[in-house]
């Protein structure tokens, strides 16, 4: 049976989700116990909601799909079945940016199929770093200079892999005619107001809001990302 296959637990103590405490590299992950394996009690952590939404939850994308549940007062238990996004290789990788002044964050503005927004960044290059397309690709949609501070996020979408920097810039926006943004227009919006923002990826948007405020992850988060009302709230 392949991991794709099964079905993971998912336990609650009270109000609390049980994960499985593992480590790796970067530090400690979670993961939701497969079905029908037997496991130590010491091995496991309880996490409330608020601790949940910043644990690194593996698979991510069973962990959208349990936060996404939870977050609407219906937890899941029982089972759910393993998905994991991050296994299956991307069609397409793209670099974002993170550019921030004065409390307010630089997003491309569109109006096709109704007005919403992007983090700008475009696809990596063939033999090019995802450090180097995010310096490029900020270039060339805004005209700002750009240093990469630290990746805060990787999000994974339909074989498609972003990973989001933290970005120092310098200068300023140029005029539209000069700038390749696929008919966006490059706009300031208050830091506070991304949540209410309809901002792709959906998921970045309060999370942004709450680094900002709060300190940046040490490590990047790593996120399933399937959602397409990018008008409804996101709070997971």
């Amino acid at each position: 049976m392949t991991d794709q296959q099964q079905t993971l637990d998912v336990l609650f103590d009270g109000d609390r989700l049980v994960l499985e405490e593992h480590r790796d590299g970067t530090g400690p992950f979670y993961r939701f116990p497969r079905t029908g394996a037997t496991h130590s009690p010491a091995s496991r952590t309880a996490f409330t909601w608020a601790d949940a939404l910043h644990a690194r939850i593996h698979p991510i994308g069973t962990a959208e799909q349990v936060l996404r549940a939870w977050s609407r007062g219906r937890p899941p238990r029982g089972t759910a079945p393993h998905h994991d996004p991050t296994t299956v290789p991307p069609r397409r990788v793209r670099a974002g940016c993170v550019v921030i002044r004065d409390d307010h964050m630089l997003l491309i503005r569109y109006e096709t199929g109704g007005t919403h927004f992007e983090i700008p960044g475009g696809g990596v290059e063939e033999g090019e770093t995802v450090e180097a397309a995010a310096v490029r690709e900020l270039m060339e949609e805004t005209a700002l200079h750009g240093t990469p501070v630290r990746e805060v996020a990787r999000t994974w979408r339909e074989r498609g892999l972003g990973h989001y920097f933290l970005m120092a810039a310098e200068g300023e926006v140029g005029p539209a005619e000069t700038l390749d943004n696929h008919g966006g227009h490059p706009e300031w919006v208050p830091v506070k107001d991304l949540p209410r923002t309809p901002l792709w990826p959906r998921r970045l948007s309060w999370r942004i809001t709450h680094w900002h405020n709060e300190g940046w992850p040490a490590h990047p988060a790593e996120l399933a990302d399937s959602i397409h009302e990018l008008d409804r709230p996101c709070r997971w």
